[in-house]
């Protein structure tokens, strides 16, 4: 049989199964990359009663962690107008908490050497407030995309 061209069953099934790992083996490790890599969110928000803190961020998720956590550094910008030596800006991290079943946001600030927690239920933005221990409660707006 050998002679007319013919394989073996046995000759066959290897061929068949090097061809199948051929065309799998880049498939798969082509998804594996892409659900193993962190997703990064940018934040943007308004905090203080006229808005007068901007705060920027760009955190990047835990792939690990059953639930969607984000963790970055912060800048936060005194956009007011009483400004007098140009905007006052502090940096720091933060660290997200997004339910995607309820739609809220909780979040851990430190700036500065302060800890400040926020709390958020999404509408248009996330809204809530943002609660310091050594100074009064103010409001917090947050945008993700």
């Amino acid at each position: 049989m050998r002679a007319l061209g013919w394989r073996s069953a046995e000759e066959l099934a290897a061929t068949r199964e090097q061809v199948v790992k051929a065309f799998l083996l880049p498939i798969v490790l082509g998804i594996l990359p892409a659900s193993a890599s962190a997703q990064s969110l940018q934040v943007i928000g308004y905090s203080g009663y006229l808005g007068e803190w901007e705060l920027t961020a760009t955190v990047t998720e835990k792939v690990s962690s059953r639930t969607k956590e984000y963790s970055g550094p912060l800048t936060m910008r005194h956009v007011g107008l009483c400004t007098q030596d140009g905007p006052e800006e502090k940096t720091g991290e933060v660290h997200l908490q997004i339910s995607a079943s309820s739609s809220q946001l909780n979040a851990t600030f430190s700036v500065a050497g302060v800890e400040c927690s926020y709390s958020g239920r999404l509408s248009d933005s996330y809204t809530g407030t943002m609660d310091c221990s050594d100074r009064q409660s103010v409001p917090l707006k947050l945008w993700v995309r």
